[in-house]
Order: C-alpha cells, then structure tokens, then sequence
C-alpha cells in the first residue's frame, strides 16, 4: 500500500511551524477534558457515591495532568531511550547540546514517561485536594485512549515508529518525496512494513476507549474504585505488548534480553499493577453511600 505523502507541519505562521504532532496532544487534551467533564457531572454513573471532583477542580487538574504529560513524557524518553540526552547537560560541546533535553519540537516523547507524569500529578492533586485517589484516577483513565488515537496517527504522519518487514498487502513503504527532503534518505529503507502506528491507534485508542466506555455505562464499575483504571492499565499493556512483535525495536535496542523490546519491558509492570487493581476491586463490595 502507498504511504500517504503528508508533511509533518499543517501550516506555518511566520516563523512559527503548526506540526499535526502538536495538533494531535492538543486535541486529545482538549477532547480528554470534554469526556472527563462529562463523566464528573454524571452523578448516576458513580453511585452509591459522588463524583470524585467538581467540575472547576477538573478544570485545575487539566493543568496539572498536561504538564505530566509533557514534562513526564519527555524526561522519560530521555530516561528509557535516550540518555544521552541527560549526558549532554554537562558535556554538550555547546548550549545547543547542552538543552537538547529541553528541545521538544525535535521530537522524542515517551508514553510510559507520560504515564508516570500524569500518575506523579494525579496523586499530588488528590492529596492536596483531599480526594480519593483511586477513584480520581477511575475519571482519568477512560480519557487516555483519545490522545493515544490522535498521537498515534501523528506518528503515522510524520513517518516514525513504523513496524517490522512484512508481506502482507497491507504492508507499506515508510518513503516519500516529504521524507526524503527532510532527511535525505528514508530511515525505514524501501522494504514493506507493518503500519503499526495505526494498529496501535485502533487497540490502544478505539478499542480500549469501548472497553473502556462499557465498563462505565454498561458494567457500572465506577462503583468500585481502581476497577476502570485497573482494566486501563492491564488492556494497554496488553495491547503494546503484543503490538511490540509487529513494530520496529527502537535503535540500539534490538537485541534485548529474551527477545524483549524496551516497549514490552515497560508494559508489563503495567499490566502486574492493572491485574492486581481489577482483582482489589472485584474482591470488595461497591463502596458505601458518602454522608
């Protein structure tokens, strides 16, 4: 199949450059609010309790989870897979080395490292706020999935973290006229490869983002605080682990141990602590009436 022919910059005003990689954290932030707003004024989906916010905390904690997505993602792909970014702080030749940890419109981004960032906000927020964890968390996780969608058609856009060989007819030739004048070259060669950014966004976006809804709507699991974030945890890591067989190990990283990618190695965890939460949750009893 041909790949589509799309330059990474929508549009340009002066010298600033509209990237659809900006575009796509944008929206699914913005889209992320609307759906958690929706489900804070949706009393009857968290009986026998409240909602676990007010609608003008929501508006806070919006603040506050972005910059965990930004801040998080960031550092942790420089943690996970590139360290030499941290390296660079005190051996960069120049000041342009030197901040190129700090450099996001050079790409680089790293879903876990956003996890942790979101998770380091969300529990700070709840203990400032006095608000049940859990159940803060329970309101976050449904709107992941839309960001994960949009981020990763962006990534299909710019051409990056593309898959392994193959030849299925699906299989796609990560080169165009786009790709070759900002490069130079094509980094994913001429061979057929899997479209793994839109297999993620259809598991990790679509799919979990139903999983998800009908969990809430269907199953009433609000009800029991940790099961949604506990079926979010588990269900990505499910998805990106089994995603990682199809899509290209990150450079440098292709003879890990047991045949692991640094994608899968950091999914597991995720899936131990969702298996542990869902089973918490189903063992106890709906939580009690608030006074």
């Amino acid at each position: 199949m041909p790949f589509p022919d799309i330059h990474p910059v929508w549009f340009s005003i002066g010298p600033l450059d509209i990237r659809w990689y900006a575009v796509a954290y944008v929206a699914g932030i913005v889209l992320g609010w609307w759906y958690a707003n929706r489900l804070a004024r949706n009393n009857a989906i968290w009986q026998p309790r409240k909602p676990p916010v007010t609608t003008v905390q929501l508006d806070d904690l919006v603040l506050w989870v972005t910059l965990g997505i930004i801040l998080g993602g960031r550092f942790g792909y420089a943690l996970f897979y590139k360290p030499s970014l941290y390296a660079g702080l005190f051996t960069g030749s120049d000041w342009s080395e030197r901040l190129a940890l700090f450099r996001l419109w050079d790409g680089g981004m790293s879903f876990h490292g956003g996890l942790i960032g979101v998770t380091l906000a969300i529990v700070w927020f709840a203990w400032k706020n006095k608000i049940r964890l859990l159940s803060l968390g329970d309101l976050v996780a449904p709107v992941v999935p839309l960001g994960l969608f949009f981020g990763r058609i962006a990534n299909f856009i710019n051409g990056e973290l593309w898959g392994r060989p193959t030849d299925a007819p699906w299989g796609m030739v990560f080169c165009n006229d786009t790709i070759l004048d900002l490069y130079g070259q094509c980094p994913a060669g001429l061979v057929p490869r899997h479209p793994s950014q839109l297999y993620e966004a259809a598991l990790e976006g679509v799919a979990l983002a139903v999983i998800l809804w009908l969990a809430i709507f269907k199953g009433r699991l609000l009800a029991k605080p940790g099961y949604v974030t506990g079926i979010f945890l588990f269900g990505y890591g499910l998805a990106r682990a089994s995603l990682e067989t199809v899509r290209q190990p990150d450079f440098g990283m292709e003879n890990l141990p047991l045949g692991l990618t640094m994608g899968m190695m950091l999914s597991i965890p995720m899936m131990v602590v969702g298996a542990w939460l869902i089973w918490r949750a189903w063992s106890r009893p709906p939580v009690a009436a608030e006074a």
